[in-house]
């Protein structure tokens, strides 16, 4: 596969029965090959994209103290600022060229056993947690019906994953790459690696750069029409499916010197469950061919060993 496959959600969520079993066949195929889909109907409209695309370029403009001043120590990132070259890819030592700015699920109080840290807001940029908290919730929303099509592809009840992700440990990250000033020390934008969560849904980046590894071995550019958001498979969807889903290998590559002046602005939502779900291979997707690749693990166990991995937590 030299490309990634197009689909319509407006085929499942408001199609007949035979849409919606082409588009559960589609995208499990293209799970299956490559892990990536460009996903159009999404719900997600372009004001509203622009709008926090907005909020994130004046975050990101205010001085380096200030900014500092929403790095929250003992919250390994998962809410507010993350500060330049903190992050790396698992098996890395280098930090990744982006700060970035994370927004975690609105709840009122406790969820299941679990306590979600506050949101930071930033009172600098006027609205900024308000459109943030809108688009999380759009893509919340899209994310949901993207796992309803994934539950029936692997013949699982189509609101398998439902309980599981409602008021979930999800994550809407806010990603700046500023322009290079110098020649690189062996790091890039962000080294290849691999979703922690069940899926990740992300909007139009500001510039060009990301590339996925096909079967071949071969670096993909990953390009969106406008009206497009990419959603590829997470190490939680590819554990639980035990390796018949694709948790495919993607980077962000540093752009050609002419271009290093230019920053890039990346918004991902990372679609997480909360953490008492297991991750535990499902039995369909046990077989002679494909044994058990993992052990028994939850998602909370999981995301605790990812984050330590990647140097956001000790």
């Amino acid at each position: 596969m030299t490309e990634i496959p197009s689909v319509d959600l407006a085929q499942f969520v408001h199609g007949d029965p035979e849409a919606r079993k082409l588009f559960v066949q589609q995208l499990g195929k293209a799970y299956e090959e490559i892990g990536f889909v460009a996903v159009k109907n999404h719900g997600l409209s372009d004001e509203l994209r622009d709008r926090l695309y907005d909020k994130v370029q004046q975050f990101f403009s205010l001085p380096a103290d200030v900014k500092a001043r929403y790095e929250i120590p003992g919250l390994a990132g998962q809410r507010g600022y993350t500060s330049f070259g903190k992050e790396h890819a698992k098996g890395h030592n280098k930090g990744d060229l982006k700060e970035f700015f994370q927004f975690g699920q609105w709840v009122s109080g406790p969820v299941d056993g679990e306590v979600y840290p506050e949101n930071v807001y930033v009172a600098e940029v006027e609205g900024f947690n308000e459109v943030a908290r809108e688009v999380y919730k759009t893509l919340e929303t899209t994310g949901i019906h993207m796992l309803r099509a994934i539950a029936l592809y692997l013949g699982l009840d189509e609101f398998y994953f439902d309980s599981w992700v409602h008021n979930g440990n999800s994550i809407l990250r806010a990603i700046h790459y500023p322009p290079i000033t110098r020649e690189p020390d062996d790091a890039v934008r962000a080294a290849q690696h691999e979703d922690i969560n069940l899926i990740t849904l992300l909007m139009g980046a500001s510039a060009e750069g990301l590339e996925v590894l096909n079967k071949k071995g071969q670096w993909i550019p990953v390009t969106a029409l406008p009206e497009q958001i990419i959603v590829n498979v997470g190490d939680m969807l590819q554990r639980l499916t035990n390796n018949v889903l694709r948790s495919t290998t993607h980077r962000v590559v540093n752009p050609p010197k002419d271009k290093w002046h230019e920053p890039r602005f990346s918004i991902p939502f990372f679609l997480h469950p909360k953490s008492s779900m297991p991750l535990n291979c499902l039995p369909q997707c046990i077989m002679k061919q494909n044994p058990k690749a993992y052990p028994d693990i939850t998602a909370g166990e999981f995301l605790d060993e990812r984050l330590r991995e990647i140097g956001l937590k000790q």
